[in-house]
């Protein structure tokens, strides 16, 4: 008999929208909570894309949003990447919360639940009801998590982003910005939204709270704020010596070398770092001790870093003949830190990834059977897998209204009737 895991019996539901809220609730559903999504069938974007039809996304090439074998298909919303990487072990209902008779649904469902997510902008919250002063009002018990961009107050409550402006307006952009470039030449990256992992762990401090004093709680984790600490280095570095720093690339304020370097192939590159004098033996040694090792500009690692161009010219020259994963291999087995800089072949044809069996492969009835990223971590008496692919848009619907909710086949018809119950969106709303 396979064992519980540790968050069944929990039920929480999401109205969680691109990633920070999804990559939460899933971490949660991975470990056994029941996740509801509840969704709209009048607005695609809570599903990481514009409402496009199958026509539409082929004639703009919007491959970019990784359907499978690049088809869009009848049903693009369920075939996307972003989805299918965050939805899994969820379930999915429609309802249109704009309308009174779909609040009150929804109102019926957090009288049934332990707990809502959400990350979208306060006002529409506010103005859907979904605000403690209002649901606690249906289920004292209940935890209320927040996830909004900049707080639930402040002059910038309301200001509509996505993580690449968090993470620029927490100051992350400028860091990584190579030296003479400037941050329009970069391409983002979504750090801030990483933040799901700690509106998860809130959401488990907030069943804590009401396993110990029976009582709900309403948490608010502000994306923005969440990634500040991600670089707090930086930020003390700034408040105690008012330094900024900027235009560092991959290179670090402490220690050099420390950067990527070409290798072989068509954008094939290895990163090395050395901590101090020891791993820099180590490098030259696996380096065949060149003459210009022994160069006084290299003598000791404050000259190193502040000669860091010079050395990584060097080291480039090195490495630019090589095999990234060879050069990896020499450096590890001196003992000095090195990794290739992996595409996602790379991550998918890794051994080590292979032999832990880190990728479980899943079959979608739409997207078709793909290896996804399996569980974050591992427990040893409680094995755990991916139980099922990302739901479909409304695929639990009958579960939701029927059986949670107790609606007659009547009631069911008429609120399909209405608009509220469907696996497809209403491509009459523009």
């Amino acid at each position: 008999m396979a064992k519980k895991l540790p968050l069944e019996g929990i039920r929480i539901l999401d109205i969680t929208v691109i990633w920070v809220g999804p990559y939460a609730t899933q971490l949660l559903a991975d470990w056994g909570a029941e996740v509801i999504r509840v969704e709209t069938r009048y607005n695609a974007i809570a599903r990481g894309q514009a409402r496009v039809t199958p026509e539409q996304a082929q004639a703009a090439g919007l491959t970019g949003f990784g359907y499978a074998g690049n088809e869009p298909g009848d049903r693009p919303w369920n075939r996307g990447a972003v989805v299918n990487a965050h939805s899994r072990n969820k379930k999915s209902m429609t309802v249109d919360m704009t309308r009174p008779e779909g609040r009150e649904v929804f109102r019926d469902l957090v009288a049934k639940s332990d707990l809502v997510m959400e990350n979208n902008v306060p006002e529409t919250m506010e103005k859907l009801g979904v605000t403690w002063d209002e649901l606690s009002k249906i289920n004292p018990e209940l935890i209320l998590v927040h996830i909004p961009a900049f707080g639930l107050e402040g002059p910038w409550k309301n200001y509509r982003t996505y993580g690449s402006h968090m993470e620029a307006i927490a100051g992350h952009l400028l860091l990584r910005t190579y030296p003479g470039m400037d941050p329009g030449q970069i391409s983002d990256v979504f750090p801030a939204d990483a933040g799901g992992a700690g509106a998860a762990y809130a959401a488990l401090v907030g069943l804590f709270h009401r396993k110990k004093t029976g009582k709900g709680q309403v948490i608010e984790i502000a994306t923005s704020e969440n990634f500040i600490p991600y670089i707090g280095d930086f930020v003390m570095d700034y408040t105690m010596n008012q330094r900024v720093s900027q235009n560092l690339g991959n290179t670090d304020t402490e220690m050099a070398p420390h950067n990527v370097y070409r290798c072989v192939g068509d954008d094939r590159w290895v990163a090395i770092a050395c901590r101090d004098d020891q791993d820099w033996t180590a490098l030259t040694g696996a380096m065949g001790n060149p003459e210009w090792a022994t160069d006084s500009r290299f003598q000791d690692p404050e000259s190193r870093l502040a000669n860091r161009d010079a050395l990584d010219e060097f080291i480039g020259a090195w490495t630019a003949n090589q095999e990234n994963w060879d050069v990896m291999k020499s450096l590890q087995d001196a003992g000095v830190p090195s990794g290739i800089v992996a595409d996602e072949a790379d991550s998918f044809a890794d051994p080590h990834l292979e032999d832990r069996g880190f990728f479980e492969e899943l079959t979608h009835p739409e997207a078709g059977t793909h290896r996804y990223p399996g569980i974050q971590w591992k427990t040893k008496k409680t094995p755990n897998s991916i139980r099922r692919a990302a739901a479909r848009l409304g695929e639990d619907n009958e579960y939701v209204y029927k059986e949670l909710l107790g609606f007659s086949d009547e009631k069911y018809k008429e609120y399909e009737e209405l608009g509220h119950i469907g696996m497809d969106y209403d491509e009459s709303v523009t």
